[in-house]
């Protein structure tokens, strides 16, 4: 049996499932029938779990009888919450000081009031700061366009109006919604925000946001350099897939790709993308192109244009700094734009505001990456009538008891197993992608950066009709061979996989790559159609 391991780099249908896990241990979006949160319990959208124990409603009411303004001592306003940033010296991290909206825009002689949001979110709203979170920054781009979604990751209902503070955000981590709370001292340098800044001065839904991913994450230098997946999954709890550009359009798939992304939009998907570094280190270097190496964007639309009687593909990107854009092919200064029809030419706006249309097969060349999350998996086949169910499962490996490594060692019958009943399936639709399954390695601690992450990987086995039920042991192993000779393992937080599978039952089981690895996941389960997962 095979097994690789991939680093991490920047860079018919089916009408009856039935999943059971058999582990050692206990352990929206219309189409989705999420099943762990039927009941609302805690941690669902509308109940969300409270991060560090605090309850927003009841932090603002005690502060606001008392008079105060709340200050957030678990995660206070210091150097522990700011990290050691990498581009900034010891000396002028001494010189940060903290400190709240309104002081903020009087130390800036802005004689306006603070704003939470005004006119509603929006992509132009902000520009990337000192912090290196563009990944984050892009996220925050796409999501500007999922008016439910940012909804839900940002209480529109907050203001500074019966102010007392404090702020709170939602995020997706790790199977559960998190409500956030932090207080709104923000940290500024030289009478500046440190970080991302608002582009309208007063408005600061965008800061407030930027600090309560950082709580989660740990300080803001655990924000410093990221995946925009990872964050795209954390403001939905949905499915992403990435696309390595290159490979695509050298293996002539540009067209596969383009369908990718068209569904992308269709199915109101989260789309980011990022250039590769330039030679050793993670610095961003301007092009000749205009383009930021090592840096993520959001792709915000696309389009066709006639151009002399051919349809021309084109990406709408966006760079989270707010300026500096792509100035060749159908960038907006471009000559080729005055040779297509007037209704073509209106989506071309020729402003410095870091946003800009390349051609499909330059964006391809010049980026690496392409990214696209949905609450959904319907982006990935575009069948977007399509609704799925998935169960969310919490497992656990443990040392010398459910951590039995990759398929090679003796111990792996020990890894905790879900079995699925595959029922039916339409042959109309041979190959049909009726499955996806995701899983994620939570980290050992609470911090994305301080923590130590083991490959991880999926091993699927078809289960002989007859084979008793419960736990499969060592012998059941021996004698049966996985669905994929070749095992991948892979150090990034989340692995994600389809399948295509005919009916009967099947098994499956992560693992670590070696074992005696201690370690917390979750196991996701989607199912197309009309499914029953127990």
């Amino acid at each position: 049996m095979n097994t690789d391991i991939q680093s991490k780099t920047r860079s018919g249908r089916m009408q009856g499932v039935c999943l059971n896990a058999l582990v050692n241990m206990p352990g929206t979006c219309t189409s989705i029938i999420n099943l762990r949160y039927q009941d609302g319990s805690e941690g669902s959208p509308s109940n969300p779990a409270k991060f560090n124990y605090q309850d927003y409603a009841q932090l603002k009411d005690n502060y606001l009888r008392r008079g105060k303004l709340f200050v957030d001592n678990t995660f206070p306003p210091n150097e522990t919450s700011l990290g050691d940033l990498p581009d900034l010296p010891s000396w002028k991290e001494k010189q940060v000081e903290w400190l709240r909206p309104a002081d903020i825009l009087k130390v800036q002689n802005n004689d306006n009031e603070p704003s939470f949001c005004t006119k509603g979110a929006s992509r132009f709203d902000f520009g990337q700061g000192s912090v290196g979170n563009c990944w984050f920054l892009a996220a925050i781009s796409s999501l500007t366009f999922q008016k439910g979604l940012m909804v839900q990751v940002v209480p529109m209902d907050q203001s500074f109006s019966n102010y007392a503070g404090i702020f709170h955000f939602r995020f997706w981590r790790f199977g559960k919604w998190m409500d956030v709370v932090i207080d709104d001292l923000l940290p500024t340098l030289n009478k500046r925000l440190l970080s991302v800044h608002s582009k309208g001065g007063n408005e600061f839904w965008v800061p407030l946001l930027e600090k309560a991913y950082a709580k989660v994450c740990g300080s803001y230098a655990d924000m410093n350099a990221g995946l925009p997946s990872e964050a795209c999954k954390d403001f939905s709890g949905g499915v992403h897939m990435t696309y390595q550009l290159r490979e695509a359009h050298s293996a002539g798939h540009d067209e596969e790709l383009w369908l990718s992304l068209s569904r992308a939009t269709g199915c109101k998907s989260m789309v980011c993308c990022g250039t590769a570094q330039k030679g050793d280190k993670l610095v961003n270097t301007v092009a000749h192109t205009g383009l930021v190496d090592a840096h993520a964007y959001s792709v915000t639309a696309v389009t066709e244009v006639e151009y002399y009687g051919s349809k021309v593909k084109l990406v709408r990107v966006m760079n989270p700094w707010g300026h500096t854009e792509w100035n060749q092919k159908w960038s907006d200064k471009s000559d080729l734009w005055q040779r297509v029809s007037p209704e073509d030419r209106e989506k071309c706006f020729d402003r410095n505001d870091g946003e800009f249309w390349m051609e499909l097969e330059d964006f391809c060349h010049y980026f690496v990456m392409l990214s696209i999350c949905c609450e959904n998996p319907n982006f990935i086949d575009g069948d977007l009538s399509c609704q799925w169910k998935c169960m969310i499962y919490d497992g656990s490996w443990v040392a010398g008891r459910s951590a039995g490594g990759n398929v090679n060692e003796n111990t792996f019958a020990t890894n905790p197993q879900y079995r699925i009943q595959v029922a039916i399936i339409d042959e109309q639709e041979q190959g049909d992608k009726n499955v996806l399954l995701s899983l994620m390695q939570k980290p050992q601690q609470q911090y994305r950066k301080k923590t130590r992450s083991f490959p991880i990987g999926l091993t699927i086995y078809q289960v002989p009709a007859g084979t008793p039920k419960g736990r499969l042991g060592s012998s059941f192993f021996r004698r049966n061979r996985p669905m994929k000779q070749s095992q991948a393992y892979t150090y990034e937080r989340d692995l994600i996989e389809q399948h295509s599978l005919q009916p009967g039952e099947y098994v499956i089981i992560p693992s670590t790559m070696r074992p005696y690895m201690t370690a917390d996941f979750v196991l996701t389960v989607f199912t197309k159609a009309d499914a029953k997962i127990t």
